[in-house]
């Protein structure tokens, strides 16, 4: 069975490497070959002191930096032309490498992280609901006559719910309607100021009953303004509507 030891603060050769390159400030595009190999190994050989064994695969590495310092002090071939020929940088293979090991350290680092902040947290252990939630499934037993008169009810209670609706949409249009009703009633007694009306005349609508009930909220909002007048002489009698001079006042001012 395979291991991994830690020693002191690097992790494998890669982990060195990227250490000594990050403390000398360099770019790990750009790095200064000659000088890193020359600590890299400096530190190689401390590590062979202490375990031959484990510093195996840092002198594998050691070995490739050598290579790769050797063809960079290798002369260029000149060309015929009398240009130098354009050679690879033997550096390219390690930076890939370097990259990709720095990348997938931090993803590891970033993964220590959450599983330390999830061993910060207490989970409540599973407790059996299936005595709240394990309800049995009703089924109902019907023939289709009985399914049908269950769904005409529905149909039927689904069309009063619109009817509803559709009333309370019309109720909350009332303020509106009544402001307007009102301007109506002040262009009634407009053209005939001394005029006694009958409170059936100021219904524009005498069969649709919400037009009574916002012509009659109309008047008594006017009188409580003092804009109008009304009489009835007995219980159950004609109102006999009259306009105030506050009303055609409030005209004037309107201009």
């Amino acid at each position: 069975m395979g291991y991994r030891v830690k020693l002191n603060l690097f992790e494998g050769p890669f982990d060195l490497l990227v250490y000594l390159i990050e403390h000398a400030e360099m770019s790990i595009y750009d790095i200064k070959i000659s000088e890193i190999t020359s600590q890299y190994i400096s530190y190689v050989e401390e590590l062979k002191e202490s375990d031959i064994n484990l510093s195996s695969e840092f002198m594998v590495l050691a070995a490739a930096l050598l290579e790769i310092k050797s063809k960079m002090l290798l002369p260029r071939t000149v060309t015929d032309d009398g240009e130098a020929d354009i050679m690879e940088d033997p550096r390219t293979e390690l930076v890939a490498k370097l990259v990709e090991y720095k990348k997938f350290k931090a993803i590891s680092e970033m993964l220590e992280q959450r599983n330390e902040e999830a061993t910060m947290y207490l989970e409540k252990p599973q407790e059996d609901l299936s005595e709240f939630t394990g309800e049995p499934d009703e089924y109902l037993s019907l023939d289709i006559d009985k399914f049908r008169t269950a769904f005409e009810a529905f149909l039927q209670r689904k069309k009063k719910m619109e009817e509803i609706k559709t009333h309370h949409k019309r109720s909350r249009k009332q303020k509106i309607t009544t402001e307007l009703r009102m301007l109506d009633i002040r262009d009634f007694f407009k053209d005939e100021p001394e005029k006694e009306a009958d409170f059936r005349e100021l219904i524009k609508d005498k069969k649709d009953m919400y037009d009574v009930a916002v012509t009659f909220s109309s008047v008594l909002e006017m009188m409580k303004e003092k804009r109008l007048d009304a009489q009835q002489k007995y219980l159950f009698g004609d109102i006999t509507v009259k306009a105030t001079e506050n009303l055609f006042k409030e005209s004037e001012d309107g201009k």
